[in-house]
């Protein structure tokens, strides 16, 4: 066949054969190659000449800021060991530039309950977990103290606890002589502690672990602490914070859990003291998380009481949102303050400014 527009058969014998060629090229064999240097199945020449190079996943955005706080990428379910480092990836995919959620005038209120306190002395100041250890004990022994005083401090007043850490601690109170010592004298002698059976099997549980693998100290890490029997998470950071001089988390007993749900610090009402401390951690700054503690309690056993609250003789009694008191008459409290004044105080921890009044 010949003229214009014919094609010669050499030509169109080539490219039958191509045609032929990507006919009989199957999906199975696509999907084989596309983990090979050389994906295409129809290789050219000059990806055959080119040198073999191994093909890896773009790194995301993502990606990088996980490998930037430490987190193993294809591992991240290993890495995330609690509720509270979750928030850390919410975090990550926030959109840059949103605004942290913070409770309204934390900083005022706060401040007031700073004032509240230096006018009045409660029990957790004298006798709180931080108050019953042997000061003329070595360090271990204090340490170890301080765990128990922590122990006992559950569902039960400061000077209950106080008392029978003193009566324990006549007894020489180290993680040996409470093996040593028989149960039953043992229960007498934390007895009217709430729980005092459980919690003396708990003492000589965890006094038995502490001997045989702490050498009678106790551990200097969250994890296990609160692998020791009768120990929780409060009790656990509060520990790190007073026996090891570490904060490792805010220490939310039943005072810190309702008074910071009665004044709305939290974005969703809770019911558990470890959903009240994931959520404060999120928002409150770190160089506060120790003081708070100590605050929040004193303040609820003083003003802030789970019953009848004394409103009427609270500083934030007009800007609370669970207030009881009602106006009648009175000047407002006048909600602006100076923030750098208010850190400067936290981390000095100095006294307030006098509230003003409009």
């Amino acid at each position: 066949m010949s003229g214009k527009g014919s094609i010669p058969k050499t030509l169109s014998k080539k490219l039958s054969d191509k045609i032929r060629v990507g006919q009989i090229v199957k999906v199975q064999d696509i999907e084989d190659t596309l983990g090979a240097p050389l994906f295409s199945p129809v290789q050219t020449r000059q990806q055959h000449n080119t040198k073999k190079k191994v093909f890896e996943p773009v790194a995301t955005k993502r990606d990088s800021k996980l490998k930037d706080i430490g987190v193993k990428q294809g591992s991240l379910v290993d890495n995330i060991k609690d509720a509270a480092d979750k928030s850390v990836l919410n975090a990550i995919d926030q959109p840059k530039g949103s605004v942290k959620w913070e409770p309204d005038n934390w900083r005022l209120i706060l401040q007031n309950i700073r004032k509240m306190r230096s006018d009045a002395i409660a029990p957790v100041d004298t006798m709180g977990c931080h108050k019953c250890s042997d000061d003329e004990a070595d360090e271990k022994t204090q340490r170890f103290q301080k765990l128990v005083a922590l122990m006992l401090s559950s569902q039960t007043k400061d000077e209950v606890t106080f008392e029978a850490m003193q009566r324990l601690k006549s007894n020489h109170m180290t993680p040996q002589a409470i093996l040593d010592t028989e149960r039953s004298k043992l229960e007498e002698l934390l007895k009217p502690v709430s729980f005092y059976k459980n919690k003396a099997k708990y003492l000589q549980l965890a006094s038995k672990i502490l001997v045989e693998k702490y050498d009678g100290d106790i551990p200097s890490n969250i994890k296990e602490l609160e692998a020791l029997p009768g120990v929780g998470p409060k009790m656990a950071h509060i520990c790190m914070a007073t026996a090891w001089n570490e904060v490792t988390g805010i220490g939310v007993d039943v005072h810190v859990h309702r008074i910071t749900n009665r004044l709305k610090w939290l974005q969703k009402p809770t019911k558990e003291p470890e959903q009240t401390r994931i959520q404060l951690e999120s928002w409150l700054p770190r160089d506060m998380w120790q003081e708070v503690n100590h605050l929040l309690v004193g303040f609820g056993q003083t003003v802030c009481k789970a019953v009848r609250p004394n409103c009427a003789e609270c500083l934030n009694r007009e800007i609370c949102p669970s207030t009881e008191y009602k106006v009648k008459g009175k000047k407002k409290i006048d909600t602006e303050i100076d923030i750098k004044n208010v850190d400067e105080s936290a981390s000095k921890k100095s006294k307030p400014q006098k509230q003003k009044i409009m």
